[in-house]
């Protein structure tokens, strides 16, 4: 039911805080399962016609959100139509395509928190109705430390069969956190949760730190009502845009590198100057080119 992205040993004498994420339109800008149509298309697993309600489903997603009728559609649409569909030919997909297709839609402002909540030794758990061979992929490019996925029932053959296993959605998120709780050591008063959906009330309510993030009409009505702070988040930056500012070293390292870099130049002009004596000087011809955070944990 609850898989972890990485596993970690848990000291259950001193209380534990962890950060919940849903993940459509609260880290990523689109539906994940929806987003990989096109490339689910190109793999053969579905035809023109799906692709086209697929896209359908998307805007009515992106457009206002989908109340609870509209998810319940959209569920029973996906278990007909992943019925079949081969296990690890899905995998490998979305393995495949998911840098093109999720980096570029990952919220700034979300990425920035994740990367606070880790500094503040929180763990980041990511939940989402979208499934787990989609869900769990993101969850590691986005450093996740565990994910909570809905679960398609595979059969004896390495296919879907169309039935659902474990369902990710409405209360059945804050059971899913309420067991993290207990078998991680997790204090829930101390925790975080962030969604855009009216859906996700009750994973919400059971953290001690509610934000509503992008929410749909209810939420936002909820919000207002309960005091739950509000999240605007709408700046889509690729995650590879961000890595040179993650990956700088501190500043001993930067000394350290800077003197084996002008030793390396010493060293260079010393050769150069020795091999001009002995060598008789050649014209080289060559080419140059020019080659909100909007909540403090």
């Amino acid at each position: 039911m609850l898989t972890p992205v990485e596993n970690h040993s848990v000291p259950h004498s001193t209380p534990r805080t962890a950060a919940f994420f849903d993940l459509d339109k609260t880290v990523i800008a689109k539906s994940s399962t929806l987003t990989f149509s096109k490339s689910f298309y190109q793999g053969g697993l579905i035809n023109r016609r799906a692709v086209l309600r697929t896209a359908y489903a998307q805007f009515v997603f992106l457009a206002g959100g989908a109340d609870h009728d509209q998810m319940e559609r959209m569920r029973e649409y996906l278990s007909s139509l992943c019925r079949g569909w081969d296990v690890a030919q899905v995998r490998e997909i979305v393995a495949e395509t998911l840098h093109d297709l999720i980096d570029p839609i990952i919220y700034d402002e979300a990425a920035s928190l994740i990367e606070e909540h880790h500094a503040a030794g929180r763990d980041v758990v990511i939940v989402s109705t979208s499934g787990a061979e989609v869900v769990e992929p993101i969850g590691e490019l986005l450093g996740a430390d565990r994910v909570v996925a809905t679960r398609m029932v595979v059969g004896e053959d390495g296919r879907f069969t169309g039935e659902v296993e474990y369902y990710a959605y409405g209360p059945t998120k804050a059971e899913a956190v309420q067991e993290l709780a207990v078998s991680e050591g997790y204090d829930l008063d101390r925790c975080y949760a962030y969604s855009d959906s009216a859906t996700d009330v009750p994973m919400l309510a059971a953290v001690g730190h509610p934000f509503a993030v992008n929410p749909d009409r209810a939420l936002r009505r909820e919000a207002v009502a309960r005091g739950w702070p509000v999240l605007s988040f709408n700046r889509p930056v690729p995650l590879k845009q961000r890595l040179p500012a993650l990956s700088m070293p501190s500043r001993p390292v930067l000394a350290v590198m800077a003197a084996a870099g002008a030793a390396m130049a010493t060293a260079t002009l010393v050769w150069y100057a020795s091999r001009r004596k002995t060598t008789k000087p050649r014209l080289l011809i060559g080419r140059s080119g020019r080659t909100a955070r909007n909540a403090r944990v």
